[in-house]
């Protein structure tokens, strides 16, 4: 019995800590001034990679290296990244190559998918992500909305959580949505440090977002 209760004790402890790290992870906003940020963009399929592209229009070349992740069976954003980066690089002669990567992960759930099986592909999405992102280490994650970025923000947060570095993850909502959040908005808009919706909407629903008016 006494050991008993000595693991529950053990174990309401480490769930306390874990608590308050993450409230200070969630809560620590301090930047370090950096002459580049090392920047992790999560593209979606169809209209989610073509808002984020826009998006990254007007990036400076301080965002650098950009790293992208998409899912694994997602061609048409893996294209629309390559031609975005070679007409960037066109367009700016300073920049001798582009420094840029594509990185896949599954899919964390497929259209029609039933919600039970959505679980289990989610978080092995995230099992994988993980490994990921810690090899990556960003200084920021960016992202618009599609279902790849939920395990890839919960695993820049585990970093900070296990104190091996503090990611700063900006969501965008997508311009579609106008008066209610896409499903990643509702998970991730406790999560990330800076939450923008592109409605006026949207903003009086969620006082704490950030409104810049339409974005994309």
């Amino acid at each position: 019995m006494a050991s008993v209760l000595i693991l529950a004790a053990a174990g309401a402890a480490v769930a306390a800590l874990l608590a308050l790290r993450l409230w200070v992870v969630l809560h620590s906003r301090v930047l370090v001034p950096r002459q580049s940020l090392s920047l992790l963009v999560v593209a979606g399929s169809g209209g989610h990679t073509t808002e984020i592209l826009r998006l990254l229009e007007n990036l400076s070349n301080a965002y650098s290296p950009r790293h992208y992740i998409i899912a694994d069976t997602d061609e048409m954003s893996a294209h629309k990244i390559n031609s975005f980066e070679l007409n960037r690089a066109d367009r700016d002669p300073s920049t001798m190559l582009p420094e840029y990567y594509i990185h896949r992960i599954p899919r964390s759930r497929e259209v029609q998918q039933s919600w039970l099986s959505t679980v289990l592909t989610t978080l092995y999405s995230m099992w994988l992500s993980f490994p990921l992102t810690h090899r990556v280490k960003p200084d920021l994650v960016l992202c618009n909305g599609p279902g790849t970025c939920v395990p890839i923000c919960i695993s820049a947060l585990l970093l900070g959580i296990l104190g091996i570095k503090k990611v700063i993850i900006v969501y965008v909502e997508s311009i579609c949505r106008v008066e209610h959040l896409s499903l990643s908005g509702k998970i991730l808009f406790h999560l990330s440090d800076y939450f923008i919706v592109q409605w006026p909407a949207l903003k009086e629903k969620y006082p704490k977002s950030v409104y810049l008016g339409r974005i994309v």
